[in-house]
């Protein structure tokens, strides 16, 4: 009779950064190595007329800059044909700064301004993100800061959300390979929650949660100026985390050295979890400071980019909890991508 595998006790974990509680239970999973996506993306379908090819540019919305700006271009931000928010809506700054709001019934209105784009970061269908070298990766991290600096201007705008989703489970409308921007005139209530937790790490050790990232069995990769880990209470299995290693708190500050840099790590961790997972759908967010931020809050801001692979549902526990059950380990999700060898 065969030996049961042994498994390790259920644990709660309370991420500095989030504040989330995070129930670890492997009993509910067979072993870390047995999670694959059961239906992997396939990321060359729906290629006919598709808008975002290039030669087929008539048919998006209007474009905001391409690079290079020629025809031949190797990746373009377009406005989104259907966007969340309107860019066309008058705003009111109100008496404290804020976007005019007022009462109705509940709770406040705030007029949905806001800019929805999207960047093409390829011409060609067949290409995915990680297809690209790290330098031109690092061109569509440049495009985000590119962007970012440019809403900025605008005093409505509180936050600025950059989000990729890959494969129709993800979120994907299109299978072309893009990522998105939100320019939002509010801070979202879970940044807010994202900041208040790590003011109170710095509070209590004076010093910033995200640059005392150290643990060896949570490491993934690292290059010159950025790591990937697991992180500490990861809410799902083999989430991914690439931080700064110096401290910085908006993303935009991203230079071009930087970028490269970032670009290099990010394709590798894409491809690791592409081989390791079997190809799939995911989500990837960058997690950075408010726009406007004052001098007391910079110590404890520090920019990072989130990668989740969608593995597992949410539940009624989770939607009415606010907590997540995560079976995998974040240490032995690292284990798992470190050990993962890429061919070259």
């Amino acid at each position: 009779m065969a030996t049961p595998t042994p498994t390790r006790s259920p644990e709660l974990r309370k991420d500095p950064v989030t504040n989330r509680w995070v129930i670890f239970s492997p009993a509910r999973a067979k072993r870390p190595t047995d999670f694959k996506s059961k239906s992997p993306e396939n990321p060359n379908a729906n290629s006919s007329s598709c808008p975002f090819c290039i030669g087929n540019e008539h048919e998006c919305a209007p474009e905001i800059f391409r690079v290079p700006p020629d025809p031949n271009w190797k990746l373009r931000v377009i406005e989104n044909l259907y966007p969340a928010l309107s860019r066309n809506l008058e705003y009111i700054i109100g008496q404290n700064g804020d976007s005019s709001s007022e009462l109705d019934g509940w709770g406040r209105v705030v007029p949905g301004f806001g800019f929805h784009d999207v960047v093409i970061e390829t011409p060609v269908h067949s290409v995915q993100l990680s297809d690209l070298d790290p330098t031109d990766i690092g061109d569509v991290l440049i495009a985000y800061k590119r962007r970012i600096e440019q809403i900025k201007g605008f005093d409505s705008v509180k936050y600025v959300q950059v989000f990729k989703n890959h494969g129709a489970s993800a979120g994907a409308s299109m299978s072309h390979s893009h990522s998105q921007i939100l320019s939002l005139p509010i801070v979202p209530p879970i940044v807010s929650v994202r900041l208040d937790s790590m003011k109170e790490y710095f509070n209590q050790t004076g010093k910033c949660s995200l640059c005392e990232v150290q643990s060896e069995d949570l490491l993934i990769n690292e290059t010159s100026h950025f790591i990937s880990i697991a992180p500490f209470a990861a809410s799902f299995p083999f989430e991914i985390w690439i931080i700064p290693r110096y401290h910085s708190y908006h993303f935009y500050e991203l230079n071009n050295e930087k970028a490269v840099d970032l670009g290099g790590l990010l394709k590798l961790i894409l491809k690791k979890m592409s081989l390791q997972l079997n190809n799939p759908p995911f989500n990837f967010m960058i997690h950075t400071s408010p726009l406007q931020v004052t001098d007391s809050e910079l110590p404890y801001n520090h920019w990072f980019l989130q990668i989740v692979p969608q593995l597992t549902g949410v539940g009624g526990f989770e939607l009415g909890s606010g907590c997540y059950i995560n079976p995998v380990f974040p240490d032995d999700a690292a284990k798992l991508l470190r050990e993962v060898n890429v061919p070259i």
